[in-house]
This record gives structure tokens, sequence and C-alpha cells, in this order.
């Protein structure tokens, strides 16, 4: 049988043939193999690898082409995958660029990895290159044993849980959450720490819980009978000692403490030591007699981070302003506040959902309803405010009432037996750490929330798909995990109601303190990022954007298809924009909000860098069917815009790289063209001290909106004064 060609011989030996350097025709095929052409359908990901791998020009390159980014990313592809060896290359890489071949095993995370073949390739080059070598290898090791020992410390706290059902475990996780999470988050020294401490818990509860569902042989088929026997057995002994009862088991409480404590310490080491040294150029690890220290290389990017935290606050403050200003809105559900009752946490929880209605509309592109996974259409105000009334409702009836039992007492399990039986006394309402009912008892008790003018009692229609918006199906998550299929992996404040049997349970103390506003955006674009009206929500950012730009005297053209190059496609151009001769060419970016510094670097090197090559292309197909296509030369009327300057924007919903380059183009998140373009920046700056003083009056915030406040532009609106108030990031400060 006739062996396949070489696709990649072929495409060097084609670019060169079409007057391409061996510069030039190498780096565009190393970019062909890092976009994972030819599509996965035409040709496996292992040949792929091989074919790539066994070119004859890669070994004939020069030191700067294998320094280069597009070379050390595909070098880190190769140390990720095992089927495919090519020592002798890597070797010759070595003696050229060794830190290419070090930058690339940091990448691929292969420090992690030190059983693979790629592994014992790298030790065996530093046993030949041992100068340039030896250090790096030696942090290496000492990541590898720091990993190990830690993964051996949470095994051992895991033995004690392993017979525990998931519902038995989420209720230790919620006794210790009331313990130690609540107390914290409402201490009087709460600090950034404090919430840095928080999420650092929650990210631990949750990686405990997706170990059991990995693990666990428990089937489902929960009953009532099934929850108060666990509860019985796991949660009364703590609350109501009695000799009635079951021994309390403090050894299993005492477990999960200490494996929360450890999944922390194992969390922390891989965030902040281990991704830190994988991911982050602008830092390096070295010994110190026998310590390992880090020394920083670009002090600023550090402060980048913390900025992008700042940001992240000031668009909260944002968002919510801009909440308040629909309250003067004819669109104002005045019908809806009413039935709500004049309840002061209920109108914040309507505040709240205003504000993330208004960011996934206008920033991430949603549509008043969205379908959910099982057919049902979901209107989004209302499964936002659905959220938000839950965490009002949990902090009103629960966190409240708890915080002054534990004031009184002193004692958490005191606190929680008399919020408990505060319950039981007013109704046998269900005060405990954990929450249950059944799917139909649910939908009862939430369907006030969709009152609408036409269903004064509610939808339960409307109700039902609601619930299955927020619903985490655990036995479904769990077949997945236990046959390695594929799947995101949800965070416990990303579907917060959780699915086991025909129940549905909910954590109060979750509930009580997640941010509603990220756990929507990252339900919608993290777990569903396949969803089948993505492509349709980013086309309407796409065209709110240029309404947006319109609105300030642009003119705009929308998804423009240039000629296809002989070489290369340049794909079609989402927005193009010109006023007053500058000509802004624009890449729109659709993605989630990230946490982890491994998250940044992943949307650094795939979507931007490669937005930033098609930006490149881009731009110069306009400029080129500025002169050719008569059709686009008409729209933009360049007769009456003489270009002056041409601009390449990469925007993105997210934050992260914002006003770094990418093959030389800027990169802004959306929701800071559209504050420019709207120039409402004062807004950042929580001009009334909303979130200071903890007080909201929608009078007075409304008042000092018509009071002409400061201006991005106080010699008026232009293109150029636009460009200008972007580049040098005004909007920000």
């Amino acid at each position: 049988m006739e062996k396949n060609p070489n696709i990649y011989e072929l495409k060097f030996e084609q670019a060169i043939t079409l007057g391409l350097s061996i510069p030039n025709a190498a780096i565009s095929v190393t970019e062909m193999y890092l976009s994972g052409k030819p599509a996965r359908k035409k040709i496996k990901a292992a040949d792929r690898n091989s074919y790539f791998w066994s070119c004859r020009f890669l070994i004939t390159l020069s030191s700067d082409l294998y320094e280069s980014e597009p070379f050390t990313l595909a070098l880190a592809r190769y140390m990720e995958q095992e089927k495919t060896a090519c020592f002798d290359l890597v070797h010759h890489i070595s003696k050229i660029s060794p830190e290419t071949v070090r930058r690339a095993v940091r990448y691929s995370k292969l420090v992690l990895r030190q059983h693979s073949e790629r592994w014992k390739e790298i030790e065996k080059i530093a046993a030949i290159e041992t100068k340039e070598f030896s250090e790096f290898i030696r942090v290496c090791h000492f990541f590898d044993q720091a990993n190990r020992e830690r993964v051996a410390e949470v095994e051992i706290y895991r033995a004690p849980l392993i017979k525990l059902s998931p519902l038995e475990l989420l209720t230790y996780a919620s006794l210790y959450a009331f313990e130690y999470l609540i107390p914290n988050e409402f201490s009087q020294t709460k600090n950034a720490d404090t919430n840095n401490e928080t999420q650092a818990t929650w990210d631990a509860i949750n990686d405990t819980l997706i170990w059991k569902l990995t693990t666990t042989n428990d089937t489902f088929h929960i009953f009532e009978e099934t929850i108060g026997n666990s509860l019985r057995d796991h949660l009364s002994p703590f609350l109501f000692p009695s000799p009635d009862l079951p021994k309390r088991r403090d050894d299993i409480y005492q477990a999960l403490v200490l494996l929360i404590d450890a999944q922390i310490e194992l969390n922390s080491f891989l965030s902040q030591s281990v991704d830190a040294f994988c991911y982050d150029d602008s830092i390096r690890f070295e010994f110190s007699g026998s310590e390992l220290i880090i020394v920083e290389l670009e002090p600023d990017k550090k402060s980048t981070w913390d900025r992008n935290g700042e940001k992240l606050s000031s668009l909260h403050t944002y968002w919510h302003y801009r909440a308040l200003e629909t309250f003067s809105s004819p669109e104002l559900d005045t019908f809806l506040i009413e039935r709500l009752e004049n309840n002061e946490m209920n109108f914040y929880a309507y505040m709240k959902a205003t504000a993330t209605y208004l960011q996934l509309t206008e920033v991430y592109g949603l549509d008043k309803s969205i379908l959910v996974k099982t057919g049902l259409q979901v209107d989004l105000f209302r499964a936002l405010l659905s959220l938000d009334l839950m965490t009002a409702f949990y902090n009103t009836d629960y966190i409240l009432p708890y915080q002054n039992f534990l004031t009184e007492t002193g004692n958490s399990r005191q606190a929680l037996s008399r919020l408990a039986m505060e319950g039981l006394t007013q109704g046998l309402q269900n005060r405990f750490p954990i929450t249950w009912s059944d799917r139909q008892t649910k939908i009862k008790t939430i369907q006030p929330w969709t009152v609408s003018k036409d269903f004064p009692q509610g939808h339960p229609l409307a109700t039902e798909a609601i619930l299955d918006f927020w619903t985490n199906d655990l036995k479904a998550l769990s077949s997945r995990l236990k046959n390695n299929e594929p799947t995101q992996k949800p965070e416990l404040f990303e579907l917060p109601i959780l699915k086991m049997g025909r129940y549905l349970f909910q954590l109060p103390w979750m509930a009580a303190l997640q941010n509603n506003s990220s756990a929507a955006i990252n339900n919608l674009r993290r777990l569903g990022a396949r969803r089948a009206s993505v492509h349709k929500e980013t086309e309407q950012i796409e065209h709110r954007l240029a309404k947006c730009f319109e609105e300030r005297g642009f003119l705009v053209c929308l998804n423009y298809q240039p000629t296809k190059a002989e070489f290369e496609d340049p794909g079609e151009v989402d927005l193009i924009c010109i006023k007053d001769g500058h000509l802004l060419v624009l890449e729109v970016k659709s993605t989630f909000l990230r946490s982890s510094t491994k998250d940044a670097w992943l949307h650094k090197t795939n979507t931007l860098r490669k937005a930033g090559l098609q930006l490149r292309r881009k731009v110069k197909a306009v400029e080129t069917a500025l002169v050719s296509d008569a059709e686009l030369a008409l729209a933009l009327n360049p007769n009456k815009n003489k270009i002056t300057s041409v601009n390449g924007w990469i925007v993105d919903t997210s934050i992260e790289h914002d006003h770094e380059l990418f093959a030389g183009f800027l990169k802004v998140s959306i929701e800071e063209l559209l504050i420019a373009l709207r120039d409402d920046s004062y807004l950042l700056n929580d001009p009334d001290g909303l979130f200071s003083s903890k007080t909201i009056n929608i009078d007075e915030s409304l008042m000092s909106k018509k009071q002409n406040p400061s201006t991005l532009y106080p010699n008026g609106f232009s293109a150029g004064f636009f460009v200008d108030v972007i580049e040098r990031q005004v909007v920000w400060n």
C-alpha cells in the first residue's frame, strides 16, 4: 500500500514555489500544524503529529526560527503526545536553542508527567548537555517530588470518606462551610485575602465532589427514606445529640476538614507554583542553596494581573449603575416588582439580575430567551432573577439567623441546631445546612418568581425551564466522569441546583455567597460553549457593537468576505468601521471568565494569538479591497473619508491580556469599547458611593446621571479622540 504523502512537506514546497522565503514558509506550515489543519475529519491527530515532526526542513531552521513563538508552541505540542518520537531533532534543537526546549517542556506541563517518554528524552538530553539543563532538571524534579507528596496527603484523607455517598459527603461539607466559611465571610476584618480563601475552599470542596462522583458506586436512586436515613446517621448526631441517635462521626468530619486543607494546599501549589513555572514567562524559579525561590523578570506583569481584578470589580459597579438607570425605563416590569413585595433583599435581587441581564445581552449577545438542554425555552431575565432571589432567600432565612445564633452561642453546631429547630417550629420549614425537595415541590416554591400580567400566578413550564437551566445532574456527570468521556466539570456555583434521583438539593451557604453574575456567564459560555445558539449570539455581539459605532457616526460594514488569497484565506471580517478618516478593522471573540494563570495563558496562546494572525490577513485584505472592490468602497464612502489611519483591534468579551499586541494588533475588551462609545466611564468609579455605603438611593443616583458627569471627550467626540481613548486606556483612569 502506497504511503500517504506528507501534507506538511507538500505545503512547505508549495509555499517556496509561490515565492515565500524558507523562514516564512516554515512558519506558515508550523501555524497550519498548530491550527489543527488538515481538519480531524481528513487526518487523525496522531498522523498529523507524525507528518509534521518527520518534515525534513525542520532540522535546517535557524535559532531565530526555533525561538519563535509558533515553533516553541509546536514543540510543546510534541511534548504533550506519546506516539511520535523524534529525539535526534529535539537534541539538535537543544544544542542550538536550549531555551526553546526548556519553554516547550514548561508549556506542555511535562514537569508533572515524568513517567512520559518525552520526559525521558529530556533527561537523556540533560545527561549530554549538562551545563544547559542541569539546573532546569533539578527544578523539575523538585516540583515533581513536591506534587507527589501533596497528592499522597490528599489520598490519605480521602480514604475515610470512600464509603460516603455524594449526599453524605455534601452533608459534611455543609457542616464545614457553616463552621469555617460563613464566619470568615462575614467577619469585620474581611478583605481581599478572605475572598481568596473562600474561593480556595470552594475549589477544594468542588474537587472533592468531583473525586466522589468519579469513584462512587452510588446508583443515585434516592428516596425520602434514603435521605432520612442518611441525615439520621451523618447530620442529626451533630445537631441534635441524643442516645437514641447513632454515634456522631467526628472521625469522618475531621478527615474531611483535613482533606479540604490538603486539597487547598495541593491546589495552591499547582496554581501558584507549578502553573507559574509552566506558563508565566515574567518569572524564573531557581535554587538559593536548597531553597527554591522566584526571581521576577518582569514585575509589571504581576501588577497587570492585579489590575485586571480591579477592572472586574469596577465593571461590576458599572453594570449595577446601568441597572439602576432601568428603574426610570418604561420597560421596567413593575408588575413583577410589586408581586415581589417591597422587600430590600428582593430589590437588590432585581437590581443584580438586571445588571447581569444587561451584561449578557450587550456584551455576550444573548437573547431575551434561551434554549436549555431539556428543550424548553427559558426567559433569561427570570432565570437570572431566580438565582438572585434564591441568594436573597438564603441570606434572609439562613445566614442572618445563623449569624445571630452563632453570636449568642459561640458554637457553630449549636447555632445550626437552633436554626434547624426554628425552621421546624415555623411550619416544618427546612433550615438544615443542606436542603432538598422533589422537582414538583421545587416548581411550586419558585413559581411565584415567574409571575407576569399574562400569568399572575406564575408559569409552571417557565419555572421548569429555570430549574433545568441551573441544575447539575450528578448521576449523569458521574457517569461521564467514570467513562472518561470528554466533559466540562461544573463548578458548584455554575450549576448550583444538584439533582440526585428525583430530588433537587441546594447548599444554603453557597447560594448565599456565590457570584451569580459569574455563574450565569460561565454557565452559558464555559459549560454551554457548544450550545447551538452560540454562533448566533456571536453574530449578535457584532450587530450590537456595529449599532453602537453607527450611533457615533461611523459607517459600518458587517461580515465582509474578502477575496480568498492564493495561499491563505483571510476569512470573514467581523466589522469594518470608518469615520473622520480613521478605519477600524475588528476581530470579535466571545469566551468565558477565567481565574487561573493556565486558562489565561491558553487564551493568549490559542484564541488571541490566532486572532492576531487572522487580523493581519484581514487588515491587508481590507486595504486591498478598498481599492479593488467597488461595492465595499461605496459602502464605506472613502471619497468623503480619506483614510488617514488604519487600526486592527481584537475585541474580546474577556479582559485577559488587554492592551497587549498580537501579531502587532491591539487586544481590547468589548466592555471597554462599549463604555468608550457610550462615554459613561464615570460609572466605573462608583460616583454616588453606592458600593461604599451599601445604601442605594435611586432618586439621587438618577439625579447625578443628569448633572453632566465627566466625559472622555471634553472637546467633543471624534474618531481620532475615540482611538486615542482606547489606545491610552483612558476608560480605566
